[in-house]
C-alpha cells in the first residue's frame, strides 16, 4: 500500500518537474543570457535612449505625414493641381533631414567612440578576458549587438522619412531628390553611413584606449566621411547628356526633365567641341555677346543630367560601397583585438 502510494507521489513529482523545466526553460528562452546579457547590460543606457529617440521620431513622422496628406487632399491629391507649392511648408521637412544628416555623426561619437575605449581605459577589458569567454566572442557579440540596435533605428527613421517624403517627392521646390538633405536622409544611406562611423569610431576607441580622445577623434572621422561622402556622390549616376544645334538664342535650351540633376551645361561648337557658357558672358553687350559666339562657331547646347530615376540604384550603390568599407573595418577590429587588445 505504501509503496504504491509512493510510487503515484514520485510520478506525479516527475511530471510536475518536467512541466516546470519546460517552462523556465520557456522563460529563460525570451531573456538575454550570458555574454549578450553582459553587453546589453553594460549598454543599456545608450541602446534604450536610441531607441527611446526613434520611437518618439517616428511617431513625430506619421503626424507631419498626415499633416501633409491633409494639405495636398485640397489640390486633389494624388494628382496635385497647379499652385499647391505656394502655400506648401517644407520647413518640417528641412529641419527632420538635417537632423537625420547629424545622425551618423553622433552615433559615431558617442556609441562607437567610447564602446570599446571605456572598457580598455577603465580596466574592465582585463576582467572580462581572465573570464572563460574567449577575445573575438566579446568584440563580436559587442560589435554585433551595437549594430543590430543602429540598424533598427536608422532603418525605421530612414523608412518613414522616405515615406513622408514620398507624395512630394516629385517636386524640386519641396526637396531636390540629389540635395544631400534628400539624398542622404532616405532609403538605405543613412544606414551605411551610420554603421561606418560606428564601427569607425570603435576602431579608433581601441588604438587610443582613452574615451574622451576617442570622441574628438571620431568626431573628425565622421566629419570627413561626411565630406568624402558629398564629393562622390552624384558619381555613383549615369550621366545623360543631350544636345541641340539651333543655336543659344531664346527657345533654343533643350528640354531637362523638371526632376533631373543638371551637372553641367556648355556651348556646342561647329566641330563638337564644348565651351563654358560663361565665356561670352563678361561681353558689355548683345552684340560683343553674339560676335563672341559667331568666333567660337557656337551651334547649340549641351547639357549633362542625372534622372531622378537613378536616385534609388545610386543609393544602394553608394551603400553596397559604405558597408563594404565597414566589414573591413569590423574584420581588422576582430584581428587586431584577438592578440593585442589587452
Amino acid at each position: 500500500m505504501s509503496t504504491m502510494t509512493n510510487t503515484d507521489s514520485t510520478g506525479n513529482g516527475s511530471a510536475l518537474s518536467d512541466s516546470a523545466r519546460t517552462e523556465a526553460g520557456r522563460a529563460r528562452g525570451l531573456r538575454l543570457s550570458g555574454m549578450n546579457w553582459l553587453v546589453w547590460r553594460q549598454h543599456r543606457a545608450a541602446y534604450w535612449t536610441l531607441l527611446a529617440a526613434t520611437l518618439i521620431t517616428v511617431a513625430v513622422i506619421v503626424y507631419q505625414r498626415q499633416q501633409v496628406i491633409a494639405y495636398l487632399d485640397g489640390y486633389g491629391y494624388p494628382r496635385l493641381k497647379s499652385g499647391w507649392e505656394e502655400k506648401f511648408d517644407r520647413g518640417p521637412l528641412d529641419w527632420a533631414a538635417q537632423m537625420l544628416g547629424l545622425l551618423p555623426v553622433l552615433i559615431g561619437v558617442f556609441l562607437g567612440g567610447p564602446l570599446l575605449a571605456g572598457d580598455l581605459e577603465t580596466g574592465t577589458a582585463k576582467l572580462v578576458n581572465a573570464q572563460s569567454a574567449s577575445r573575438v566572442r566579446w568584440l563580436a557579440t559587442k560589435l554585433g549587438m551595437t549594430a543590430l540596435v543602429v540598424v533598427v533605428c536608422t532603418a525605421a527613421l530612414a523608412a518613414a522619412y522616405t515615406w513622408w517624403w514620398s507624395p512630394v517627392k516629385s517636386s524640386s521646390y519641396v526637396l531636390e531628390w540629389a540635395d544631400p538633405a534628400a539624398f542622404d536622409s532616405s532609403g538605405p544611406v543613412p544606414v551605411a553611413l551610420s554603421l561606418l562611423t560606428l564601427v569607425g569610431g570603435v576602431a579608433i576607441g581601441m588604438l587610443l584606449r582613452r574615451t574622451l580622445l576617442s570622441m574628438v577623434v571620431t568626431l573628425g572621422f565622421a566629419v570627413v566621411v561626411q565630406m568624402v561622402w558629398s564629393h562622390f556622390r552624384m558619381s555613383l549616376g549615369n550621366i545623360v547628356t543631350v544636345t541641340t544645334h539651333n543655336g543659344v538664342g531664346d527657345n533654343t535650351f533643350p528640354h531637362v526633365p523638371d526632376t533631373a540633376h543638371e551637372m553641367d551645361q556648355s556651348y556646342l561648337t561647329a566641330s563638337g567641341d564644348l565651351v563654358g557658357w560663361g565665356s561670352c558672358a563678361e561681353q558689355t553687350s548683345e552684340k560683343a555677346t553674339n560676335a563672341c559666339l559667331d568666333k567660337a562657331q557656337v551651334v547649340g547646347w549641351s547639357v549633362d543630367y542625372i534622372p531622378m530615376s537613378q536616385m534609388s540604384s545610386m543609393q544602394w550603390l553608394g551603400s553596397s560601397i559604405l558597408l563594404a568599407l565597414t566589414a573591413g573595418i569590423a574584420v581588422f577590429v576582430i584581428l587586431w583585438g584577438r592578440k593585442r587588445l589587452v
